[in-house]
């Protein structure tokens, strides 16, 4: 047991000039300070106590020694011409040394700290350290340094020395024995002598001798238990958690596969009249395929006389020879238009009342792979060059909280953060190995289908077959990609999570939502969607805006509106393009997409009221116009302070609204949804229900100061070990994995039709 004594002073001078000095020395130190004791605060305000005390350095016996008597001495002095009253007291302090699992309670105030001690038991490897409060203020430090003498208990100095957080209502540190030689250290509580700090009203500034305050009533009564932390087998059992729940996922995906194989390969003898289609099991042909070969036809083209008017299918100029395989840039950057004929009759095309995907499919399936590739390609460089300096940052963050020791620098859930090695809060970073993990396993699926389909087309000749949505990998590439590097940089930001590095985990969400909006749009209009310049541009610019809404959004109104009527004109923009046909192209020049946009208005609504050319197309733009102009309206009058996850909510409602749109539609013009994908779409309906359920249990808030957040902290909720953030990482990456299937499979239908028979919308 361990004996410390305390020393009380009290002295009724309040003549600054002349206090009164105590100097307590010791064996191993000296303690100094005066009466009255002044603390600092913001504009120069002075906060005098005459009341102080102070622990003294306890001197703990050696083995080899008997416990003996301390020796203190205390001097007392002033160099006032006149004597001063003063009153010392020195106590024994009974409860010196804290205990496990044991709640001790006790008061503080500016001018009185305290601090205890703690030794780590032999079983305990780390503890935590609670502690509460019934009241948030006033603000106070909780700090844990090792045992040196002197021990650093006053506002100017607890953060000298070990390490330290701000409290209101809550506060937990983790401390492991590893860090502490003599397997003990010091719990130092010092209440600062004002609140600001941690949230309070910030003192206004008065001239003269008002800025001074005597004896300001800041008690402060506390609650500390030190509870051990998890074991070390409880980190293995969490990372088998982590990794065996994902790789469920990939022997799902062999059983499905491995049924698929075997029910293709019980339909291997194919009737005759049938044509084989890889993915798709077999379909009857319902035209005649050419047994001949006359001049001027390829092998197996489909009679064009029998398709329907105005559906031209595939003529041989439009096909390349069977083993080319063109990379030329030449065709890349001429718009992918290998017919003449198609820049003439384009337009006229677009702009019938019904139009069917072989209106839209009318390039080479070659050239127009290649073109949705280089998303993929783009997506990949894009990501190394924004995820190398975020780890550069994100490491110096941390070795800035090591170093410095101060834990109000990143906002975790400290009732349930475990540590280990140089990082502090280990279980955020592995809860995000799902995105990880599925994003792969999402690429392996695409890679599947992608080389049966190439099979298929080499076997069949499907070259020469329009059946189908045109089988585009290439977006589908850069999803897995993007689903990947959101675990990479969302882990990043979990490293030390703050303000300032939030937009890490909410870029690539802007770019997953965008891709499956493309996604959508180019299942139906193949040779009309964006380029990958294009939309990795339009990415650019909303990171941009959210760069630049973490650093103006809070307070700056013109930042607002100028967001605001760039989010209104690029909605009415956009769903101009998309009412027309139009072609995504940086460079276009807008003002005539507008003035055409108000002609239409004027001519249909105004002179006679006519019904829209495209229904259900105006109904889909008139219904997301209204939705984000909502979102306008609202950034405009709340200018909420998370600046990037409103960004975030404005693409994820445009996806739904897309998704829900498009799935509508599909079921309106007699297409089925087959078991898989509506096993998806009900998989991503659940998952997400239930993600979104623990995204909002809200953990900590960088949006308020760090002893706020910690009042929002929660013990962890599985295995011990994860906490309610923790479960959205495992449940948000099962949804997104499961919503990239809904796209992969919600159209496999219509393997079986033909092009001039699927309606586009």
């Amino acid at each position: 047991q361990v004996d410390a004594v305390r020393v009380y002073v009290n002295s009724s001078s309040e003549n600054l000039q002349y206090p009164v000095l105590f100097v307590v020395r010791q064996q191993k130190g000296v303690l100094s300070w005066q009466v009255p004791l002044i603390f600092r605060g913001l504009y120069q305000r002075t906060y005098n106590y005459q009341e102080v005390s102070r622990t003294l350095c306890p001197t703990e016996p050696t083995p080899e020694t008997r416990p003996s008597d301390q020796i203190i001495f205390v001097d007392v002095a002033s160099m006032a011409p006149f004597n001063i009253a003063y009153e010392l007291l020195v106590t024994r302090l009974e409860n010196f040394q804290l205990e496990t699992n044991k709640a001790f309670n006790f008061t503080a105030s500016p001018s009185q700290p305290q601090y205890f001690l703690y030794k780590f038991p032999q079983d305990v490897d780390s503890v935590i350290i609670n502690v509460v409060s019934d009241a948030a203020y006033p603000c106070s430090v909780v700090s844990v340094q090792d045992i040196v003498c002197p021990v650093y208990d006053l506002d100017h100095n607890v953060e000298f020395n070990g390490v330290y957080q701000s409290m209101t209502k809550q506060a937990a540190i983790t401390v492991q024995r590893k860090d502490f030689p003599g397997e003990q250290f010091f719990v130092v509580f010092v209440i600062k002598p004002e609140d600001y700090a941690c949230g309070g009203s910030v003192p206004s500034s008065i001239p003269g001798n008002l800025n001074r305050t005597w004896n300001l009533q800041r008690t402060k009564n506390l609650q500390v238990t030190i509870v051990p932390s998890v074991k070390k087998s409880v980190y293995v059992q969490a990372m088998f958690f982590s990794f065996l729940s994902f790789l469920s996922f990939y022997l799902g995906s062999v059983v499905v596969a491995f049924v698929h194989y075997i029910s293709t390969d019980m339909k291997l003898t194919v009737p005759p009249g049938s044509i084989s289609i890889a993915g798709s099991g077999m379909m009857t042909a319902s035209h005649p395929i050419s047994a001949s070969t006359p001049e001027g036809s390829s092998y197996g083209a489909i009679d064009e006389s029998s398709s329907s008017g105005g559906h031209q299918l595939s003529s041989p100029e439009r096909r390349p020879p069977a083993g080319s395989d063109t990379d030329s840039s030449v065709e890349e950057e001429s718009d992918f238009d290998t017919m003449p004929e198609i820049e003439s009759d384009k337009n006229i095309i677009r702009t019938k009342v019904f139009l069917y995907l072989s209106d839209l499919s009318r390039k080479d399936r070659r050239i127009v792979s290649k073109k949705y590739k280089i998303y993929f390609w783009n997506i990949i460089t894009i990501a190394v060059f924004y995820a190398l300096p975020v780890i550069q940052l994100v490491i110096t963050y941390q070795t800035v909280v090591n170093v410095t020791g101060n834990q109000d620098i990143c906002y975790y859930n400290f009732l349930c953060a475990h540590p280990l090695g140089v990082l502090s809060a280990f279980n955020n970073i592995l809860s995000n190995v799902g995105h990880m993990m599925l994003g792969f396993l999402f690429l392996l699926i695409v890679l599947r289908r992608d080389i049966l389909h190439r099979r298929a087309m080499e076997m069949k000749d499907v070259y020469t077959l329009d059946y189908g949505i045109p089988k585009h990998f290439g977006l589908f590439y850069a999803m897995g990609i993007a689903l990947m590097m959101e675990g990479v940089l969302s882990a990043c930001y979990h490293v030390c999570p703050n303000y300032s590095n939030f937009q890490f985990d909410t870029s690539f969400m802007y770019m997953i939502a965008g891709l499956c909006m493309l996604k959508l749009y180019q299942t139906r209009h193949p040779d009309i969607n964006a380029s990958a310049y294009s939309a990795y541009a339009s990415f650019a610019v909303v990171i941009s805006l959210a760069v630049l809404g973490v650093v103006f959004g809070k307070n700056d109104m013109w930042f607002w509106v100028i967001f605001s009527m760039i989010h209104v004109l690029a909605s009415l923009a956009l769903s101009t393009q998309i009412y027309y046909m139009g072609r995504f192209k940086i460079g276009e020049c807008y003002v005539g997409i507008f003035r055409r946009a108000v002609m239409v208005l004027y001519t249909d609504c105004i002179q006679q009221c006519s019904r829209p050319m495209y229904m259900d197309r105006m109904v889909l733009l008139i219904v997301g116009n209204l939705v984000n102009w909502s979102f306008a309206v609202f950034g405009l009058v709340y200018r909420p302070r998370d600046f990037a996850s409103y960004i975030l909510g404005i693409f994820i409602c445009n996806l739904l609204l897309y998704l829900a749109f498009y799935i509508i539609m599909k079921l309106r013009s007699s297409e089925k949804l087959l078991p898989i994908p509506m096993f998806c779409i009900m998989a991503t309906a659940v998952v997400w229900a239930a993600a979104l359920y623990f995204f909002f249990q809200t953990l900590s808030s960088w949006e308020e100061t760090p002893a706020e957040s910690r009042e929002k902290n929660r013990p962890c909720i599985l295995l011990g070990f994860f906490d309610d953030h923790d479960v959205w990482h495992f449940l948000s990456a099962a949804a997104l994995f499961f919503s990239f299937l809904v796209l992969l499979t919600l159209d496999d239908d219509l393997d079986t039709v033909r092009r001039d028979k699927i309606p586009v919308f």
